[in-house]
């Protein structure tokens, strides 16, 4: 354990989580660092109890201001997701009801083994895939919408594992 140059004792435990930018997205910054919470909560790589990097580490991994990262983590603390403790950094307080690490685990693989390799060894590009799976995405979810009404509507709640648009 370590003692930082303010007083505060570092326990030496790092946050899961490291953040990525994408400049040619048009995503704003901000929006871009609560995604990818949100995306770490639904794969299961974070969970209540994490925390989340300090908002200096943020700052000096990807060179951007520090409002932009509060802005982030006010935002995931109104959507309830996070919560600021004085003095220790960001927290996850909720997360969403997922498969656990090792069903989305063989699920990835079996994406990857499959039809990724499919796609690759047809000569997709990456753009080229991410579009072709993007379209399929929102076939499956309008064909699951069709039958959704000619069966008398949608369930309230899905079932585990199963998707809903």
């Amino acid at each position: 354990m370590e003692i930082d140059k303010q007083g505060n004792l570092d326990d030496g435990e790092a946050s899961p989580l490291v953040f990525r930018l994408d400049s040619r997205s048009g995503v704003p910054t901000y929006l871009q660092l609560v995604q990818q919470v949100e995306r770490a909560l639904r794969l299961g790589h974070l969970r209540r109890g994490d925390r989340l990097p300090k908002v200096k580490e943020v700052v000096a991994s990807l060179a951007i201001n520090p409002n932009t990262v509060l802005k982030a983590y006010r935002d995931l603390e109104y959507k309830g997701l996070a919560a600021g403790r004085p003095g220790q950094g960001t927290f996850i307080e909720a997360a969403p009801d997922t498969l656990n690490v090792e069903e989305l685990a063989a699920l990835r693989e079996s994406l990857v083994e499959g039809w990724l390799a499919e796609a690759a060894a047809a000569g997709l590009n990456d753009e080229g895939i991410t579009d072709l799976f993007m379209t399929a995405l929102r076939d499956f979810r309008d064909r699951l919408g069709k039958r959704g009404r000619q069966g008398g509507g949608r369930r309230e709640r899905p079932e585990r594992g199963e998707v809903v648009a």
